[in-house]
């Protein structure tokens, strides 16, 4: 097998919906055939550059087909924005005017009721921004899942990428962080390929982590006060 390029992974929250009336799925309860897909990637990132708020239309997902092939059935479907871009910002990322992209309710039901999607992606941290979440709504109370706050879109190819799906099972869960990776051709300019950097052992660094009280996240930057190779209790 052809050594396959690894992009950098694409941190985010997979969400599914728990209700008893409706008998929604906890994520405990997903299937393990999640694990690897066909993945898509949809770019709105120009249109959204001139209209925060532009929403992915059923004329873009056709748009995108007439140049790539159909979408695959079962295939993970990312809608590239580069909303992702303003993060930290939270004033930036989740604006005070509620402006921000996402897809049409037309979109979305073309993705996952024509051509059977299992999921789609997005960079902001809704589906869409209707007053009342129509499109958040609908993927919820039609048992299916979704991607948010997805990120380095703009380093994975339109198609010929596979997608490799990670969760914790968390008993009852709602919805959790996720790790999604894409798994690009060969000749993909972008990521790493497979001893590219030292997995094991992993590399020893000479920093330890502190947490930030300020970021609220741990940095390396204090020196380690263990020597290299030295144990624990022994």
């Amino acid at each position: 097998m052809s050594t396959q390029q690894y992009v950098t992974a694409m941190p985010s929250a997979v969400a599914v919906t728990v209700d008893g009336n409706v008998g929604g799925f906890a994520i405990d309860e997903l299937p393990a055939t999640l694990a690897l897909r066909k993945l898509a990637v949809i770019s709105i990132a120009e249109k959204v550059a001139a209209n925060a708020n532009y929403h992915l239309t059923a004329a873009d997902v056709r748009t995108w087909e007439r140049e790539n092939g159909m979408i695959p059935e079962g295939s993970v479907v990312m809608v590239r924005s580069d909303w992702s871009k303003r993060w930290p910002d939270a004033a930036k990322t989740q604006p005070a005017d509620h402006k921000f992209p996402g897809a049409t309710l037309e979109a979305i039901k073309l993705l996952h009721l024509d051509r059977k999607i299992l999921l789609h992606g997005h960079e902001p941290l809704d589906a869409d921004s209707t007053p009342t979440l129509v499109v958040e709504d609908w993927l919820m109370n039609n048992g299916y899942m979704q991607a948010e706050g997805v990120t380095n879109l703009d380093q994975v190819p339109a198609t010929g990428a596979l997608i490799a799906i990670g969760f914790p099972r968390l008993k009852g869960g709602t919805g959790g962080f996720a790790s999604f990776t894409a798994i690009c051709p060969s000749d993909w300019a972008h990521g790493i390929r497979p001893g590219d950097t030292a997995e094991a052992p992993l590399p020893y660094n000479e920093k330890r982590l502190v947490w930030n009280e300020t970021k609220g996240v741990r940095e390396r930057t204090t020196a380690c006060d263990k020597p290299k190779g030295k144990q624990s209790f022994n």
